[in-house]
């Protein structure tokens, strides 16, 4: 489990890939690595990855899968690419975010930064079937970061996040420019809350479910809003 406050932003050294399999060499900042064993979990950009060997110079090597590669923005770093790391939370640990898993839902397309006095703004829009879960003031991670999200705008698929000075300095976020893809996890109440909702529904209404979503649609309203 990771709390969603970015500690450090590692450098990716090298790369090499296997089949089935790409290896990540990863530079951390001085100390980050401390006590740390082979085995233990670190969240990369918000993906959950094991130690596989450590190097001299705070430095370690982690694999990833074809399918974590295809279903997060890991397959697109390179030598030089910067990344928000956490080491796993610690039994006790104070939880500043809340709590993630490290297991990535999507990923997302920054489609506009606003720069506000001190502030710093994401709009982000969101594939269609994963707005059901997002809710204003409610909690998001991207890139393993734990945010709140401030507006929704279901019409156009999108959600804003606004960033302070503090949390552009320890993370990534400064970097990201319109186009680039996010890794995106869903507060997991949040989706268990919804999909037990939806399935009560759907058991509730049975077969009036088409001719309640045909009316609302009738009248400019989806049955998701």
């Amino acid at each position: 489990m990771f709390t969603g406050i970015v500690q450090a932003v590692a450098t990716v050294a090298a790369l090499s890939d296997r089949p089935g399999l790409r290896s990540f060499t990863l530079q951390f900042p001085p100390g980050f690595l401390a006590g740390q064993e082979i085995g233990a979990s670190v969240a990369c950009d918000g993906t959950c990855l094991t130690v596989v060997r450590h190097h001299d110079g705070d430095r370690a090597d982690f694999d990833v899968m074809q399918q974590s590669l295809a279903l997060t923005t890991l397959g697109t770093l390179q030598v030089g690419s910067r990344l928000n790391v956490e080491r796993a939370a610690r039994d006790g640990v104070e939880i500043g975010g809340h709590p993630l898993s490290g297991h990535i839902d999507f990923q997302a397309t920054l489609v506009e930064v606003r720069h506000p006095e001190n502030n710093h703004v994401l709009r982000i829009q969101v594939p269609p079937q994963w707005m059901r879960y997002i809710f204003p003031k409610g909690y998001i991670a991207i890139h393993g970061a734990s945010l709140t999200i401030a507006e929704v705008d279901r019409a156009a698929g999108c959600f804003e996040v606004w960033l302070i000075p503090e949390t552009l300095r320890q993370t990534t976020f400064g970097d990201k420019r319109p186009g680039d893809a996010l890794n995106i996890e869903i507060e997991r109440q949040t989706q268990v809350m919804v999909d037990t909702v939806r399935a009560a529904v759907d058991e509730r209404l049975g077969g009036l479910l088409p001719a309640l979503k045909e009316l609302l649609r009738e009248r400019g309203v989806e049955i998701d809003a």
